[in-house]
């Protein structure tokens, strides 16, 4: 058996998914054709061809986007470990007005953990429709 050689360019939606940035490759894939994903400051099909050094912009957490640069190709799945080493993150440090703006939003939070309503909120609410 030969040894695998390293790629020298990959898909994009193939690497996003073995680099752990998304669930799954079909995740990966839809927010490509989305426009989500932008590759060197450009958008990005799921079908682009990606090397090492290019950089890639993802929607992240609160509505920012993330700045990746690809150090590594790899077609296969591997440890999550070791997929943190595919990239390097170079997303800007928020500024510290954004970062109390975040902090004011958690406080001032009808609810507190994950922004769904409860039970006693769903039900008010049914009632509120007549339902």
């Amino acid at each position: 058996m030969a040894a695998e050689r390293p790629a020298e360019s990959l898909r994009l939606d193939v690497w996003l998914d073995v680099a752990c940035l998304f669930p799954t490759r079909s995740r990966a894939k839809a927010a490509c054709e989305g426009g989500k994903v932008d590759v060197n400051g450009a958008r990005a099909k799921a079908h682009r061809e990606i090397r090492e050094g290019d950089r890639v912009a993802l929607p992240g957490p609160g509505g920012t986007r993330r700045e990746l640069v690809v150090r590594g190709l790899a077609a296969r799945s591997i440890p999550k470990a070791e997929a943190r080493k595919l990239y390097e993150d170079v997303t800007p440090p928020p500024s510290p007005e954004i970062v109390e703006a975040r902090r004011l939003d958690r406080l001032l939070s009808p609810r507190g953990d994950s922004g769904r309503p409860d039970r006693r909120e769903r039900r008010e609410r049914r009632r509120l429709k007549g339902w």
